[in-house]
Order: structure tokens, then C-alpha cells, then sequence
């Protein structure tokens, strides 16, 4: 594994390390949804989206919706370690009144936050809008919308009907990433309400598509970028399998662990597995 490679994955176990802080000074949060998604929004905000941490309304910026919102801890953790605010405000702010860190994302809060989310499905939409808004202001504006959805969320109708408007409108510069966990809040996705086959989907609605491991960070950024390359005429997903509460043991593949809090003992053998993943990537690197 070569050095970028090695420290995106630091990067991971950081955002990771930084969740479980969170979710024990805030004394809960969305913990098995935020972890899956680790992986996804460390290839976004340290190599993929052209951001700038000292002015978010920059104007070329690409824009992220993060539409399965109950997930914001992951991307609140990504952009205080890129330094859109102070790290500190993860342990202070994280879901307290008035705190510029709600549960759910605030526009109106959080530096770098595009779209505030709640209600699922939502997020297309908006990310729709705003491809379309790019085209028809400044054509030869190389900006494009990434949209980050939940598996469970691609169960809402509005989901579609934004797929639809996408592909009749030609946005080729927007991504949608479906964070593909299989769990939700009651269980297995595909026992509640089946969303497959889910790929054949998205391409019958003429969206141009691609699968991969939502925890190969590589083949992560691989499939983005050759997605923001393309520009083919179409928008594009990218369908990523992930694993809930992915790097801590007893939270992985658990819909009990979509939302809870840690016990004091359960905080200490999260901390304890993530210091071990740490110390296994210092040796990976050839480091003591």
C-alpha cells in the first residue's frame, strides 16, 4: 500500500476515533450509520471535492449533500479535521441546544454544510437543483454536486422522481453515492422494503452506474473520479457496500447500533479497538 494510501486510512481511523468521543460527550447519535460511512466521506474531503476550509462559499466549489442526515457526525468530523472549524466543537457543540453542530445538519450553523436535511429523500432534489442551477448560470463551471443517500432512504418515492428529472435533464455533474449498509433503523433494508435490484434500477431511471467496496478507499476515489470525468451526458451513482458500526466489534452488522449511547464500558472497548487499529497501521507504515 502506497503512502496516500496509508494515510487516508489514518484519516478513517481518525474520523473514527472522533465519533465515538462524539457520540460519548453528546451521550448519543446516529453511531452505526455515521461509522459505515467513514470511508465515503474520507475519500471526499481528502481527495476527491475541490474545497476550500478558509472560504466554504467559494464560488467554483463542489457542493456535498449529506441527504441521509442522521449520518452528520461522520461529515462534521471530516470537516473539522479539514479545518472548517475548530475539532474542538465536536465535543462541545455536537447536538447540544443553540450548538452549531445539530443532529441533523444546519445551513444556517455549519461552515461547509450546503443543505440542511432531516426528512429523508430530500437530498436528490436539492442536489438536482442545484446541477441544473450550475448549467444554466455558468456552463463552463467545472462544479459538480455529490449526494450522499442512505440505502433505506432510497425506499422514498421522491428519491426517483429526482433520478428522473436528473436523467430527462441531462445532469451529468451530479453523483449520487448510496451508502448500501443493508441495515436500517428496524432491521435488514431488504426485508422491510426491498430496494433490489438496485443497480438495474438507477439505470433504468438512465443513470450511469458503478459498484463498489464502501471501505476501499481507493476504489472509492477511482469510481468518483471517473464518474466527475465522464461528464457523459447523464448523472451517474456510485453504489457503495458498506458494513454498520464498521471498526468497532460490536456495533458491525447491528441495526440495535443505527442510534444509541455508549456505556462507560462499551466507550472503553471502542476506544481500546480503534488504539489497536492505530497501532496496527503505525507498523503497516513501518513505524514504532
Amino acid at each position: 500500500m502506497n503512502r496516500a494510501s496509508n494515510d487516508l486510512l489514518h484519516w478513517a481511523l481518525t474520523l473514527r476515533q472522533d465519533l465515538v468521543e462524539m457520540n460519548w460527550h453528546a451521550g448519543t447519535s446516529h453511531i452505526g450509520g455515521s461509522l459505515s460511512l467513514v470511508e465515503i466521506i474520507v475519500a471526499l474531503y481528502f481527495d476527491v471535492l475541490r474545497v476550500d476550509p478558509n472560504n466554504p462559499t467559494w464560488p467554483a466549489r463542489d457542493r456535498l449533500i449529506v441527504s441521509k442526515a442522521h449520518a452528520s457526525a461522520t461529515w462534521y468530523a471530516a470537516l473539522a479535521e479539514r479545518g472548517f472549524f475548530p475539532q474542538q466543537r465536536l465535543f462541545d457543540s455536537f447536538i447540544t441546544v443553540n450548538g452549531m453542530l445539530q443532529e441533523h445538519a444546519d445551513m444556517t450553523k455549519t461552515p461547509g454544510v450546503e443543505m440542511s436535511a432531516g426528512s429523508l429523500g430530500h437530498g436528490l432534489s436539492a442536489g438536482c437543483g442545484m446541477a441544473w442551477a450550475t448549467k444554466r448560470l455558468d456552463s463552463t463551471r467545472d462544479t459538480t454536486i455529490y449526494v450522499i443517500l442512505g440505502d433505506g432512504e432510497c425506499q422514498e418515492g421522491q428519491v426517483w422522481e429526482a433520478a428522473m428529472s436528473a436523467a430527462h435533464l441531462q445532469l451529468d455533474n451530479v453523483i449520487a453515492i448510496v451508502d448500501y449498509n443493508d441495515l436500517q433503523v428496524n432491521g435488514p433494508v431488504n426485508r422491510l422494503m426491498g430496494i433490489e435490484p438496485l443497480a438495474p434500477k438507477w439505470q433504468a431511471f438512465g443513470w450511469k452506474t458503478q459498484e463498489v467496496d464502501g471501505h476501499d478507499i481507493p476504489e472509492i476515489i477511482g469510481a468518483l473520479t471517473a464518474a466527475r470525468n465522464a461528464r457523459a451526458g447523464c448523472p451517474q451513482v456510485v453504489i457503495a457496500r458498506t458494513i454498520k458500526g464498521k471498526g468497532i466489534s460490536f456495533m458491525e452488522n447491528s441495526h440495535h447500533w443505527h442510534g444509541g449511547s455508549l456505556s462507560e464500558s462499551q466507550y472503553a472497548q471502542a476506544k481500546l479497538e480503534l488504539a489497536q487499529q492505530a497501532e496496527d497501521l503505525r507498523k503497516s507504515k513501518g513505524l514504532r
